[in-house]
């Protein structure tokens, strides 16, 4: 007998509020984000609150799969033909994903975003900041300009643990994350967090723990990732000399399923498992199978006959 699907914000066989649900609700089909380097770096890298950058980040800081080119429009173009072979009737939001994409004066913010704002190719923007990079001359920028285009602004918070913070060197502590989401979410910007499973310093308490964290903060969307041991990172070199022990698949998407139980259900999952990064990837190798890894996480909530929200509580 075929169980039914009791979660309500879903047309198929999903039972958490996927992105693709979101985005054909929101803008009536499928959406997909054209990815972006404006050429911005990370007050974590450039010695305004630290060097380095995280741990764990790439020197194109999540920015890997764009074309490296500084013309913009080129890569636009590289990442819509992409897409439009996946999607050829999909709507597009621009992403600005490299970096911290509000890491610079508000002058310049002005300059680089107010044409993609009355850019009709996009139904969307979409921003990749740090809490440190959002103060509050510029969230009244982005309030005003996300009443004439619908914007989402995403923010880093990998770990509630201020040990784990340490750790990765992130630069800002839990408040500054806490801060920023309530004022966007004041100023009526749509607000997205990320998520980390997979620190080596950390027990799956700990990763639940930053999930209901998370759940009280209750931005619009969440991404869930896992960790990613790149080349040439800092983590990479750690782990290459004293490799450590990482997360299986199996434990990975137990752990994703009860996360997904505790927030809430109109919370929008943007993602649950990240892309692995082609040959610069050291571990885990399991994160080359993303289908694979969305499915199993699909047969496990099926088997459980469990849903996001299950066991949320809201405080």
């Amino acid at each position: 007998m075929k169980t039914l699907n009791p979660f309500k914000y879903s047309n198929d066989n999903k039972r958490y509020y996927t992105y693709n649900y979101f985005t054909q609700k929101t803008y009536g089909s499928k959406a997909f984000k054209v990815s972006i380097d404006a050429g911005f770096t990370c007050p974590n890298r450039d010695g305004t609150c630290g060097s380095g950058g995280c741990n764990f980040c790439s020197a194109r800081g999540s920015g890997d799969m764009i074309l490296k080119d500084p013309d913009l429009e080129a890569q636009i173009d590289h990442s819509e033909a992409i897409m439009l072979r996946k999607w050829p009737n999909a709507k597009r939001i621009a992403y600005f994903q490299a970096y911290s994409n509000t890491h610079d004066s508000l002058d310049a913010l002005k300059t680089l975003y107010d044409p993609f704002f009355e850019d009709d190719r996009f139904v969307g923007i979409d921003i990749a900041t740090r809490s440190d990079c959002l103060d509050d001359d510029k969230i009244a920028y982005f309030a005003s300009k996300a009443k004439r285009k619908d914007l989402t602004i995403e923010i880093g918070l990998q770990s509630m643990h201020p040990t784990t913070g340490v750790w990765m060197n992130r630069g800002h502590d839990l408040d500054s994350v806490a801060s920023c989401i309530t004022k966007l979410k004041a100023a009526g910007i749509r607000t997205c967090i990320h998520i980390i499973n997979g620190f080596p310093v950390e027990t799956t308490d700990m990763m639940l723990e930053t999930c209901d964290y998370v759940a009280q903060l209750n931005p619009d969307m969440l991404k869930i990732h896992m960790l990613h041991i790149i080349k040439d990172t800092k983590l990479g070199y750690q782990y290459t000399k004293n490799p450590f022990e990482i997360m299986s698949m199996e434990t990975y998407v137990d752990l994703v399923v009860q996360q997904l139980e505790r927030l809430p259900e109109t919370m929008v999952i943007a993602r649950l498992t990240g892309d692995g990064i082609g040959s610069d990837l050291l571990a885990p190798e399991w994160t080359r199978r993303k289908t694979i890894v969305l499915n199993e996480i699909d047969k496990l909530m099926l088997a459980s006959n469990t849903w996001q929200g299950k066991y949320y509580k809201e405080h």
